[in-house]
């Protein structure tokens, strides 16, 4: 047991530390000043709240609630809308306000479900236990289950990335000022806001056509023209669109000649 919880009086603070996917850490604390730990400036939260944290010794994943005020300076209602911190790995710990050695860590996970409410939010924290709920092993599939240019797939994407600057934008269509390299490249593909509003956020493209891309969603702020982006081509996850375009059948993934459940519908007549 740490030194300063075992004294008559305590000085407990306990504090979040919060990794976006992009990169970009906060810290926060319920104590009502700032605290340095590990080199990161905790600021000072008194609205963060956590729940009870479950924790077991059986394969059940930890679960915990974390409730907080919105703060424009940390965490607000438009990045938590547009998805900023979706998947943020976070931990919570508790140690002494008076700088005394000693550290206890109450719990760590990602970032889930995340609700609104008035003046505030409440976000569900899904411990590591919760990797033990997903498939062990991949199911058939006549397509390929690699992503393109993963480790798996192989296919180099040097080449395959290009920038771009929005032109024009109507609805979930976006004009660009270059065209695709070939006929429905970006198709499936990705779209990364470099700037704007929507900056360090993807789009997944549905269909592509010459310079015109069309977004599977529309992004949570408004697409300006001019703003820059980088789209990245995609892959419908054909064995045809493996060999023909990429020359790579010999790395697909997936099982497109495997009889499937129809097969004992085929007889005569049927």
């Amino acid at each position: 047991m740490s030194d300063f919880l075992a004294g008559p009086l305590t000085t407990i603070a306990l504090c979040w530390r919060i990794e976006r996917r992009d990169g970009i850490a906060i810290g926060l604390t319920d104590h009502d000043r700032d605290l340095m730990i590990d080199g990161l400036l905790h600021r000072a939260a008194p609205g963060m709240t956590p729940s009870a944290i479950t924790r077991t010794d059986t394969l059940e994943a930890d679960t915990m609630d974390v409730s907080g005020a919105l703060s424009s300076a940390a965490i607000n209602e438009d990045d938590l809308l547009a998805g900023r911190w979706d998947g943020a790995r976070v931990s919570i710990f508790a140690v002494d306000w008076e700088g005394k050695a000693g550290r206890v860590d109450l719990g760590a996970g990602e970032i889930g479900a995340v609700e609104m409410r008035d003046h505030g939010f409440t976000a569900e924290l899904r411990g590591a236990g919760a990797v033990l709920d997903r498939p062990v092993v991949e199911e058939t599939s006549p397509e390929c289950r690699a992503d393109l240019g993963d480790k798996r797939c192989r296919v180099p994407m040097a080449g395959r990335r290009q920038f771009a600057r929005v032109v024009a934008v109507e609805g979930q269509a976006v004009t660009l000022d270059t065209s695709e390299p070939v006929a429905g490249a970006y198709a499936l593909g990705l779209l990364r806001w470099i700037s704007g509003g929507n900056a360090g956020l993807s789009s997944a493209i549905s269909a592509s056509d010459g310079a015109r891309v069309t977004l599977r969603s529309t992004p949570h702020h408004a697409i300006v023209p001019g703003t820059l982006v980088e789209l990245t081509e995609g892959c419908d996850k054909s064995i045809a669109t493996c060999a023909a375009r990429f020359g790579n059948a010999l790395n697909f993934r997936g099982e497109p000649y495997l009889p499937g459940i129809d097969l004992l519908t085929r007889y005569p007549g049927g």
